[in-house]
């Protein structure tokens, strides 16, 4: 796992080599980082789980709603059902009845006794089911970004449990779990620092000195080097998330 420190180090070395004395502070290169963070968070799309008690309207904000956890939700992806229809325990499960058929037919032991009722209320209920589907989707969501909170429609029944998949606000460095997004950090911290550092040694010139600053020459390379990378994650980006 990447650190802050690890960032700040790797953007010394490549711009002094450990030999030139660096003129940005510590606090300075943090700020730099933080705004390569907020740029990426638009094109992380890495997800996370949880599993949380249900609730129509779920407060994600809420520690109390999230097993204690404070999390900060950027975008939910999907919801998923923890138990099935029929309940967390097996002695309920449902079993497919083309399946069963099956296996009557060939084990040679004849008709199953009220296997043909169960067929009649299987047919019943999955006929139930679609109309259900139609009139009201099962699991469809809607997250109020402003106010962190999770809107879930159920038309088969309440499930005790429900499993949310979202993406996350980054924050620190340390959250950046990916080795790819790692990589970008990195590269993206890098430029900007370039860009930074290139307008303060641009800042002035000395027509008459024996010494020129390379201001000019590391401005233009972070600027070169900014829009590659803007280029790439513009490019790959995933268009299935909203912009917002």
């Amino acid at each position: 796992m990447t650190s802050l420190q690890d960032v700040r180090d790797e953007i010394k070395l490549k711009l002094t080599g450990d030999l030139l004395e660096f003129e940005l502070e510590d606090e300075t290169i943090d700020k730099v980082i933080a705004s390569a963070i907020r740029e990426l968070q638009r094109y992380i799309t890495t997800t996370r789980l949880i599993t949380i008690p249900f609730k129509q309207c779920i407060d994600l904000s809420d520690p109390d709603c999230t097993n204690g956890e404070e999390l900060n939700v950027n975008y939910v992806v999907m919801i998923y059902r923890t138990d099935e229809l029929g309940g967390n325990t097996t002695s309920s499960s449902s079993y497919d009845p083309m399946q069963v058929a099956q296996w009557q037919m060939l084990s040679g032991m004849g008709n199953l006794k009220y296997f043909q009722d169960a067929v009649y209320n299987y047919s019943a209920w999955t006929t139930l089911q679609q109309i259900r589907n139609t009139t009201s989707t099962d699991l469809a969501f809607k997250f109020d970004k402003v106010t962190k909170k999770l809107y879930i429609n159920t038309s088969t029944g309440t499930p005790d449990y429900i499993t949310i998949e979202y993406i996350p606000v980054i924050k620190d460095v340390e959250e950046i779990q990916s080795e790819y997004w790692e990589d970008i950090l990195v590269r993206l911290s890098l430029a900007l620092t370039k860009v930074t550092i290139g307008r303060i040694r641009s800042r002035y010139t000395q027509s008459n000195a024996l010494w020129q600053g390379d201001g000019e020459t590391i401005l233009q390379e972070g600027q070169e080097e900014l829009k590659e990378l803007r280029e790439a994650l513009v490019n790959n980006s995933e268009l299935y998330f909203p912009i917002d």
